[in-house]
């Protein structure tokens, strides 16, 4: 399709500060109340800007949610890939080595309000109309995710790679649902217990998670 056309005598005023303003608001909103309700309307109002600054930079809603989730999603894919090539090139890891590289991106994600907001995104894309949400996972996971298991493929050889994916996928649906904000363990507990801090909270899943991945 190409680049999106500018209109009349060319880019509305403002800056690429726009640009970034345009994808935090929307970032916020649809964190809050999902793609079909989060309009146009209320991202300008929001970010402070015309709509025709917002088509300007995205052309239309779907491609501005696109970006916001590819900004962050790139990211986590990256620092992924980045700390299993650490593992592979340090070398003598195992299968928590393994789960930990891949749950520590997303737990950093939680420490600031922006990555909250992505997060929130993330949980919601289970519930978005395929047409929008299954191309972006395929984008954000599915690279990290083969890479992975081929790690801990080569680290279990006595195990169906059929059951690796299986295992890891379950492994993934524990930790998008600690992410999500449920905070089920203390309604379920009548608030005796809470949430572990981010670092005990990996270590908990990496020790179930290698449990079970090497039954």
């Amino acid at each position: 399709m190409g680049r999106i056309k500018r209109q009349g005598a060319g880019r509305p005023g403002g800056s690429t500060q726009n640009r970034d303003e345009i994808l935090d608001a929307a970032e916020r909103l649809f964190a809050d109340a999902g793609y079909a309700a989060t309009s146009l309307k209320d991202i300008t109002a929001a970010a402070g800007v015309t709509q025709a600054m917002v088509n300007y930079y995205f052309g239309s809603k779907i491609k501005l949610f696109q970006q916001v989730y590819l900004r962050k999603g790139e990211a986590l894919q990256q620092a992924r890939l980045a700390l299993l090539d650490e593992l592979k090139e340090r070398g003598g890891f195992d299968v928590s080595d393994v789960i930990r590289a891949y749950l520590v991106p997303a737990f950093q994600l939680q420490t600031t309000v922006a990555g909250r907001h992505y997060l929130r995104i993330q949980a919601r894309m289970h519930t978005e109309p395929d047409a929008l949400a299954y191309k972006l996972r395929q984008e954000v996971y599915d690279v990290p995710v083969r890479t992975y298991i081929a790690a801990l493929a080569a680290l279990l050889p006595d195990l169906e790679e059929r059951v690796i994916f299986i295992r890891f996928t379950e492994v993934i649906g524990i930790y998008l649902y600690i992410l999500s904000g449920a905070h089920r363990i203390e309604q379920i507990s009548e608030a005796r217990y809470m949430l572990p801090v981010n670092e005990d909270m990996i270590e908990e899943i990496v020790a179930f998670a290698t449990a079970g991945l090497k039954r």
